[in-house]
């Protein structure tokens, strides 16, 4: 996603008539049933088994201080400032009593540590966590740290304190090797209540000289018990999802705001002290929403992402950089004659994700715990890049990677808009060059989906397949942050993706955006999930997406209003499939007026329906209702059954509601 002041303009103007143009209720006189026809016997298309997935981006604080479990922050002193995020508690000062030490010679990816020379009573140092440490009474917390202990005598006194200084845990760790080497060691205790603001701070007491690293502190219930791994309840929301795949690491970071800060995923394996940290490029994006403590750890890299996918059961869709910075900012590119590195950086992925473990990176993933290969099976080559520069670049990377992968497929940017110039241009040189997946993203207001739910009905049925990359209803731009996520907003994009499951053999992938955001650190909303220190909650946007992801069937099947397909007659819109695995009919129609709808399906067809089905309803009479920490379930899905009386199911569709109807056959 990209956001400047030119495409800021441009997008609030589109925004600002969004509300008015949508939330005007459609009145619908008192009328008999409207009389919807499916056809069960004859499939028009093919539903990828991944056709439904997410998009993680590492903005809104979604990896460091939120799923990334580390609860301190600069843990290794890598910030620009580098001892941001810590405070120094004594009585007196003492010159060289605390010092940080850069030893980039040596060092590259982690230069800098923290040299402690106590020589005269007892002080100590704060970490604030990332907007406070989140705390739970009753949870172990594990503390690591790498020292080098070169005048034995100095006790680490560990303590969890409160907002309001209280101990709230407490723990100790004495150093037990001497000499020059450094070394890692651990200490565990347990909190003795909750507070989601807490601090953590480490005492020294005694006289001696030592020098510190990588000071951790993770929660004890990690993502399948993982040292060092994933907080457990936002890997939960999404393995709850079922998601086809997983697209990673971004998002505008892919291509960073110049060369020097783009993602290379080398960097990202590993042991962790050997990553090298990157200042986040949402760091100073957005004036009104500053964040000088942004960086990417890389605690959660591309090892991670890979076995993250395969926990939850989804295909990995990793992106690379093209030799091109985001436009947005500098526009900077490689030489064509310096390209060759970036090319090698996607050969070599392939190869750690799928390469026998004789092969380099192959034997690399196996060092790293996974001898089995992940099986990736699609790269994406640039984020939202446009332009000749793009396809020149585009153009090497495909000959190398079809070269050697002639299976393997690429996904292909069309640019940040779905329309205009830029994509023309994109999408009209793609298609000629029957690119294996064109990259689609619209961040616009509720009536432009709407509008475009019929979108893909004349798409060209050729090799050259959509990916809708990146997708949001953006409300007004006075609502600001979680208050985006509104009902009117998850009910529109419900209507556009009925149109995206219809053409499943034109869209064959797709994946909202962004997924996590943090309450008290975003820089864009809407998103899907929400969370805090301690908490996470699903927005009505989530439950949209789950419904889908949880209902992909196999095969489309037609379902007319007056012989047209659903896009919008008399606010509805709909679309149907059969999972011929499950044995079920399942229907999927949003209805965007204020009132009731009653609805006769004419279910057509040899296929024998049961006469018992369910229906999962998301409804509210009010399009501004949130879901949030405190009412979490505000809009989320109601269950509750129907009868068929033979081959008809008559259904009445409440105000601003989505139903998704699930009828078994034999």
């Amino acid at each position: 996603m990209k956001l400047n002041a030119p495409l800021k303009s441009v997008l609030y103007a589109c925004i600002a008539s969004s509300l008015s143009v949508v939330a005007v209720p459609i009145s619908l006189k008192a009328q008999s049933a409207k009389i919807i026809k499916i056809k069960l016997d004859n499939p028009i298309a093919k539903v990828q088994p991944n056709m439904w997935g997410v998009f993680f981006e590492d903005i809104n604080f979604g990896a460091d201080g939120g799923i990334y479990a580390e609860l301190i922050k600069n843990r290794s002193f890598e910030f620009a400032k580098p001892l941001m995020g810590w405070s120094i508690q004594r009585k007196k000062a003492n010159e060289g009593e605390i010092l940080v030490v850069n030893r980039k010679e040596i060092n590259t990816a982690n230069p800098r540590y923290l040299q402690i020379n106590n020589e005269n009573g007892i002080f100590g140092i704060t970490n604030e966590g990332f907007k406070g440490i989140g705390v739970k009474k009753g949870l172990r917390y594990d503390f690591s740290l790498m020292y080098r202990q070169l005048n034995p005598g100095i006790k680490l006194h560990l303590q969890l304190l409160s907002a309001t200084n209280k101990v709230i845990g407490e723990g100790s760790l004495n150093p037990e090797n001497n000499g020059s080497d450094w070394n890692k060691q651990t200490a565990s205790f347990v909190a003795t209540e909750t507070d989601p603001k807490a601090k953590f701070s480490i005492t020294f007491e005694g006289k001696g000289k030592i020098d510190l690293d990588m000071i951790s502190l993770f929660p004890g219930n990690t993502w399948k018990g993982r040292k060092q791994g994933l907080r457990a309840d936002m890997v939960q929301l999404l393995a709850d999802m079922k998601p086809g795949f997983i697209r990673f690491p971004g998002g505008c970071i892919v291509e960073g705001t110049d060369l020097a800060n783009r993602y290379q995923w080398k960097n990202t394996i590993g042991p962790i002290e050997d990553r090298k940290m990157l200042i986040n490029r949402w760091n100073t994006e957005f004036a009104h929403r500053p964040a000088p403590d942004y960086y990417q750890s890389f605690g959660l890299g591309f090892f991670e992402y890979f076995q993250l996918a395969e926990d939850i059961g989804s295909d990995a869709l990793p992106i690379l950089n093209c030799g091109m910075a985001c436009q947005f900012n500098t526009g900077e590119v490689v030489a064509l004659d310096e390209l060759d590195p970036y090319v090698q950086d996607a050969l070599d992925l392939i190869e750690f994700a799928n390469g026998d473990v004789n092969t380099k990176w192959g034997k690399k993933r196996a060092e790293l715990g996974h001898p089995k290969p992940f099986n990736l099976k699609m790269m994406g080559v640039g984020n939202e890049n446009w332009g000749p520069q793009y396809l020149e670049r585009l153009a090497i990377f495909t000959k190398a990677i079809k070269a050697k992968y002639p299976d393997f497929k690429l996904i292909n940017s069309s640019g940040t808009d779905p329309e205009g110039d830029r994509f023309n241009l994109l999408n009209t040189s793609l298609r000629e060059n029957k690119a294996d997946f064109i990259d689609e993203h619209y961040y616009r207001p509720a009536d432009w989906f709407l509008k475009n739910a019929g979108r893909y009905d004349n798409y060209p049925r050729n090799d050259t397949k959509v990916f809708v990359g990146e997708y949001a209803v953006h409300a007004d731009s006075k609502v600001l942050g979680s208050n985006r996520n509104n009902w009117q907003s998850a009910l529109a994009s419900a209507s556009l993706m009925t149109g995206l499951e219809r053409n499943a053999d034109v869209v064959q992938m797709a994946s909202y955006a962004p997924l996590f955001a943090h309450i008290d650190a975003w820089q864009w909303a809407p998103d899907m999930i929400w969370v805090d220190n301690l908490q996470s909650y699903g927005t009505p946007d989530y439950y949209v997406q789950k419904l889908f992801s949880t209902n992909k069937g196999t095969d489309v099947v037609s379902i007319t209003l007056d012989d047209k397909n659903i896009i919008g007659q008399d606010g509805l819109y709909a679309s149907s499939v059969l999972d011929k695995t499950k044995k079920e009919l399942i229907i999927k129609i949003a209805n965007n007026t204020d009132k009731s709808q009653n609805i006769d399906f004419e279910l057509d067809g040899k296929t024998k329906l049961k006469t018992k089905g369910t229906v999962e309803e998301l409804a509210n009479s009010n399009l501004n209702q949130l879901n949030s920490f405190d009412n979490p379930g505000a809009v989320s899905p109601k269950v509750s059954s129907i009868s068929l009386k033979g081959k008809k199911l008559n259904t009445s569709l409440k105000p601003y509601s989505f139903n998704v109807i699930k009828i078994p056959f034999n």
